[in-house]
């Protein structure tokens, strides 16, 4: 296929992609450079009332039959140059809008699905004991998160205070000290299923809409003094961020690959060998403009299939806007790993910066940015970015 619009045939945000977003008015749809105002361009169609609010919650809802209509309509209108004069003016410069999140969060739940984010966690904190938990390889272990707090890329993010416990085993109270990054991939619930009924792992194109990157901002000073015994609470829910472009599942269908053996055979309901259910992307994250890790999605032990699957196994169903996560993707080598606990070792090794500093965990005004791609039809794609400063803490 090709454009009528003056975009590169490289170009990982040409036809082949397609992402949604919104600046709270209108939703849009990005093609190379340019955003289409999609509000405006279906108002004579019958899809103009899923688009008249801003934000995509009414077409998340639509289901899978209208996600796949509306993308060969737009593909359509950029292709054909008898469109041209009509939507043309409909297109602008992305600088010219100020995207907000794209769709309401109902639920945010984050999984912790990588085996070797977990084993490097484990190893840290229990150097003489297994790395995994023994549940770790049955089931995809999560906890429920704030959706409340889920905000969109470019958004500051103020570090958070809590209680921690010091090296000489005294409580104190202050602005954590141990801010950290995890990069992870964000899944968007659309069609919402039954309650009682959960989603096979088989169904899961039918209820997910797309993917986005997310970062699940960590303090883990506050997070080891309070997980025991239910886990993490205000170490993670101050704030989550998420691209501000949403990715539909259309747009990746080249980029499915098959997730490394697993070892027990999983439980019939997450049993996912029928086709392949892991995804080919390739995450990077920019601490301060300096290149700090290069996380592969292709490594993760549990698929986003089985996520949603366990997620709703014992009854509960999705709902439309549902955010669920991979957790901290990490691979096999050092340069793999996610978040600073794993690339610094809690600290003890800090990581050398290309402007000569070091950093063992965030610092105040510390900028980060995690970027994506996957392959495409005709080369590959480009996640939207998720970025975040840190702004020091309230006073």
């Amino acid at each position: 296929m090709t454009t009528w619009l003056d975009v590169p045939a490289d170009d990982p945000y040409g036809l082949d992609n397609l992402p949604y977003g919104s600046d709270g008015e209108r939703v849009l749809v990005r093609i190379g450079g340019r955003q289409l105002d999609l509000t405006a361009a279906t108002r004579e169609t019958p899809y103009a009332g899923l688009f008249a609010g801003g934000l995509l919650d009414a077409f998340l809802a639509a289901g899978r039959p209208v996600w796949t209509q509306v993308r060969a309509l737009v593909t359509d209108w950029l292709t054909d140059e008898s469109h041209r004069a009509r939507i043309e003016p409909l297109l602008s410069p992305l600088e010219e809008s100020r995207l907000r999140l794209p769709f309401t969060v109902a639920d945010y739940v984050d999984f912790y699905a990588s085996e070797h984010h977990a084993s490097n966690v484990g190893r840290i904190f229990r150097p003489d004991g297994e790395p995994l938990t023994p549940n770790w390889k049955h089931l995809p272990i999560g906890y429920h998160g704030r959706a409340g707090t889920v905000v969109v890329s470019g958004t500051d993010v103020l570090r958070p205070s809590g209680q921690a416990r010091g090296a000489d085993g005294t409580i104190g109270f202050g602005p954590s000290r141990k801010l950290d990054i995890e990069a992870e991939v964000g899944f968007v619930v659309g069609a919402p299923s039954e309650p009682g009924r959960p989603v096979a792992v088989g169904d899961f194109a039918d209820h997910v809409f797309g993917v986005c990157l997310l970062n699940d901002w960590s303090a883990r000073d506050i997070q080891a003094w309070e997980y025991v015994p239910l886990g993490p609470f205000l170490g993670k829910s101050f704030a989550t961020s998420v691209s501000a472009w949403i990715t539909p599942l259309d747009a990746l269908a080249a980029a499915w690959t098959q997730p490394p053996a697993r070892d027990p055979r999983p439980l019939p309901y997450l049993d996912d060998s029928a086709t392949p259910s892991g995804l080919d992307l390739q995450l990077e994250v920019r601490l301060n403009g300096s290149l700090i890790s290069r996380p592969p999605f292709s490594a993760m032990y549990w698929t986003p299939a089985q996520m949603l699957a366990h997620v709703t196994v014992n009854g509960a169903h999705a709902r439309t806007g549902d955010l669920f996560a991979s957790g901290t993707v990490s691979g096999p080598s050092p340069e793999q790993r996610g978040c600073l606990l794993e690339l610094t070792w809690n600290g003890a090794e800090p990581l050398a910066l290309d402007d000569d500093s070091t950093r063992a965990f965030l610092q105040d005004g510390d900028d980060v940015v995690i970027t994506a791609t996957a392959p495409g039809p005709h080369g590959r794609i480009a996640l939207g970015e998720v970025r975040g400063r840190i702004a020091p803490a309230p006073r």
